[in-house]
């Protein structure tokens, strides 16, 4: 039995980046072996196990085999006999493809050391096209390394694979999990791009990719290309730590200029709208949890409004705020803002402008969850109101409360 350090941990050790997970591959054994000595066999598909002690994953040395298109058309062999460049040889890329052995020797059959250094994401043979999910990983990837180039040969693979239908039989979950985890890499920005330079985008969301060459009006958005400011407002949600629900919903968040008729550009009156119901078919295609679906078409419906209410009254101040369920969602509130302000500063020369309008709402929802809300009640009821008339109570205390505030 032979068992070497393998895939990401050993990439990211050669990059200097921190390495958190470790995984490793076991050549020579069988998964009686395994048991025998202590592992814990996981998963039913493949030959993985955890160690009894560090919990890490073992996985025996295998090759796989294309039966069927899609994501789970493979049949997998496992046995003492493959090799480690076997089981090197079916991995994605070639940054993932480099072992280390017991005395912290490098094997590198594909040429992966050598890939890092030249800043290129590369395919390492012919079966990466047998695996749609991989057009999903390398995007993710680029995400995550955006000062990496995807070599021309792995990108006219994957446009083939597009061409073929293979990314038309990836399921939901797995779509959502690689974009998910793309989303919140260092530049989001990058997984779009490359998804839509190989064809996928237009397959897996075509709501996003009808956004690029749709023109904004030049005084709100200098970039002007509604793809190119989505693409500006994705790498804003990294740069202020945005999680997950929050950039989601800034991809989602002007969907509905797609759908503008081309005689009325470069503006876009009902986009939001019509974004909002875009940003749910999105969300019930890819089965996006309900956190990250909600706070998405709240943003989709309500970000206009945001940007506007510096200029907003008491009033309409306070029915912003009842439109957004802030009294029973506050949390729900505050990641709508930091959308907003997303948005408002992915656009050409303003990634660095403040904006008020965040501080100034969030101030308004502290000041008005911080009323005594049984204390208005009582007294409502001690002056003989009921029902509806004691929620006006407490709207009207709401409402004093923005005014006396400004």
């Amino acid at each position: 039995m032979e068992i070497y350090e393998v895939g990401g941990a050993v990439r990211d050790s050669l990059l200097g980046r921190p390495v958190s997970d470790h995984d490793w591959v076991v050549v020579g054994a069988t998964p009686q072996d395994m048991l025998d000595r202590g592992f814990q066999p996981v998963g039913k598909d493949f030959p993985v196990f955890l160690h009894p002690q560090s919990h890490e994953e073992y996985a025996l040395a295998r090759t796989e085999r294309k039966t069927a298109p899609g994501y789970h058309g493979f049949s997998v062999h496992a046995a003492p006999d493959v090799t480690l460049e076997q089981d090197l040889s079916r991995r994605d890329l070639t940054i993932n493809a480099m072992a280390r052995d017991a005395q912290g020797l490098l094997i590198d059959p594909h040429g992966g050391q050598r890939d890092l250094a030249a800043r290129c994401l590369r395919h390492v043979s012919p079966a990466f096209a047998e695996d749609p999910v991989r057009i999903l990983r390398l995007a993710r990837f680029a995400a995550r390394f955006h000062d990496f180039s995807v070599a021309p040969e792995t990108l006219a693979l994957m446009r083939a694979m597009v061409g073929a239908g293979e990314v038309d039989a990836l399921v939901a979950e797995r779509v959502w999990q690689e974009l998910a985890r793309g989303l919140m890499e260092a530049r989001p920005s990058r997984m779009i791009e490359v998804l839509r330079d190989c064809g996928a985008l237009a397959r897996l969301a075509p709501e996003l990719d009808r956004l690029f060459g749709v023109p904004q009006p030049e005084q709100h958005h200098p970039e002007i290309d509604t793809g190119a400011h989505l693409l500006l407002v994705l790498d804003q949600c990294a740069a202020l730590d945005a999680p997950l629900s929050v950039r989601y919903a800034c991809l989602c968040h002007d969907l509905g200029k797609g759908m503008t008729p081309v005689e009325e550009w470069p503006r876009h009156i009902g986009h939001e709208g019509r974004s909002e119901l875009l940003s749910r078919t999105l969300s019930e295609r890819w089965r996006v949890p309900n956190e990250a679906r909600e706070l998405a078409e709240l943003v989709a419906r309500e970000h206009t409004h945001v940007h506007q209410s510096e200029g907003f009254s008491a009033e309409a101040r306070l029915r912003l705020l009842d439109r957004c369920d802030a009294w029973r969602r506050p949390e729900r509130i505050e990641h709508l803002l930091l959308a907003c302000e997303c948005d408002a500063r992915g656009r050409t020369g303003l990634e660095d402008r403040p904006y008020p309008q965040r501080e100034r709402l969030s101030a308004d929802l502290r000041r008005l969850l911080a009323l005594d809300q049984a204390a208005i009640s009582a007294d409502a009821l001690a002056r003989g109101l009921k029902g509806p008339s004691i929620g006006q109570a407490i709207r009207h205390a709401r409402l004093a409360a923005l005014k006396q505030a400004g």
